[in-house]
């Protein structure tokens, strides 16, 4: 009898014992689950978390993207379209090269919009600047020597409209003005989509650099419409001859821009001399638009803005061709102040004052006709 319950009590233990093995088996198993299904959360996480792109330094770059020795850090390379976009919004040594030209576009494009629309908003937002619109010989009701007598009080005697020896004669072609403008905009704009994205792959970076030099190069073209075509107007032969000659020279510029050869970067600072020959080119009919109008009383006036433009593209040039200031000082202009960022600012001031003078070329052709 007793031991019939000592079996049946070891039955019992028996049972307990297995029980306690199964719930801990089924224990372990319900951690083991738990621990893959958590693992799995964390690796979709950090798939779906955004790869971080840490800036570089020159020595990590890739050769293609070794331009300027003297700028020792925060560089981007291999960075994806979408985190190049939003970069913008961050620091690193392309943000101030993107923004000084982002913004000149912005100033640009309003200029443009100011002088095709007549919007009292716009003229009122860029009113630091004459409008052809609002104030050109094709207004009846103003002209730009109210603005310019404003802003430039020592030239606005050279610009009254309201005297009877300068009523206007003779309907004036704006074409010329909006060809500079759109340049100006072409040129601001492939700057600034070069600057933000070239570090996304090798290919894009070789096209982006070509289109930015095109841009340059169309800026300049465009930049001697206004002056030759207003200068020459009562002068076909004339008008014809430059027009053509710094299309030609600017298509030459071009073809050679776009080969392979000649966008690398050891042939930098040629680029750059290219642009300034071009630039230079244009004393030529200068001289000879000033002598055939010496006795023209906005003669010193419009000579003022072009000696204007001319230094501060000639000034933006010297900066970024001998690499001022960084240099000097490696490392310590790597986000603000070097070169290139100069550069930029001075071809935005020489192409403002390049639009001072195109639109006093638009009202000395009213004013006088052929």
């Amino acid at each position: 009898m007793s031991r019939t319950i000592q079996l049946s009590i070891w039955k019992r233990k028996g049972r307990e014992m297995d029980e306690k093995d199964i719930d801990s088996q089924t224990s372990s198993i319900a951690i083991t689950q738990t621990s893959k299904s958590k693992m799995k959360i964390k690796s979709k996480a950090k798939k779906n978390k955004p790869k971080q792109h840490p800036l570089l330094s020159y020595n990590e770059l890739p050769e293609y993207m070794k331009d300027n020795e003297f700028i020792l850090n925060y560089y981007r390379s291999d960075w994806p379209l979408k985190q190049a976009l939003f970069s913008v919004f961050s620091w690193h040594n392309e943000t101030l090269n993107v923004w000084t030209h982002l913004i000149g576009f912005g100033l640009f494009l309003g200029l443009m919009m100011s002088n095709l629309v007549d919007v009292p908003q716009l003229s009122e937002f860029f009113g630091v600047f004459p409008s052809s619109s609002s104030s050109s010989p094709l207004s009846s009701e103003s002209n730009i020597s109210q603005n310019l007598k404003d802003l430039y009080p020592v030239t606005a005697k050279f610009i009254d409209l309201n005297s009877p020896e300068m009523e206007m004669v003779s309907p004036v072609q704006k074409w010329p003005f909006f060809v500079f403008l759109a340049g100006s905009l072409f040129c601001l704009l492939s700057s600034t989509t070069c600057h933000l994205f070239s570090c996304h792959s090798h290919n894009l970076n070789v096209l982006l650099l070509r289109m930015d030099y095109v841009g340059i190069a169309v800026m300049i073209i465009t930049s001697f419409f206004p002056p030759i075509y207003y200068i020459f107007q009562c002068q076909p032969l004339w008008q014809i001859f430059y027009l053509a000659g710094i299309s030609v020279m600017g298509t030459f510029t071009i073809a050679i821009l776009l080969m392979p050869k000649f966008s690398s970067i050891k042939y930098r600072s040629f680029r750059a001399f290219l642009f300034v020959g071009m630039g230079l080119s244009g004393l030529i009919p200068a001289v000879h638009g000033t002598l055939a109008n010496w006795n023209e009383p906005r003669r010193n006036a419009i000579l003022g803005y072009e000696s204007a433009m001319a230094i501060f593209y000639l000034t933006g040039a010297t900066f970024y061709i001998y690499r001022i200031p960084e240099r000097f000082r490696p490392g310590c202009f790597d986000l603000a102040g070097h070169s290139h960022q100069i550069f930029h600012v001075f071809v935005v001031l020489g192409a403002l004052a390049h639009y001072g003078a195109a639109l006093m070329f638009l009202e000395y052709r009213g004013s006088v006709g052929c």
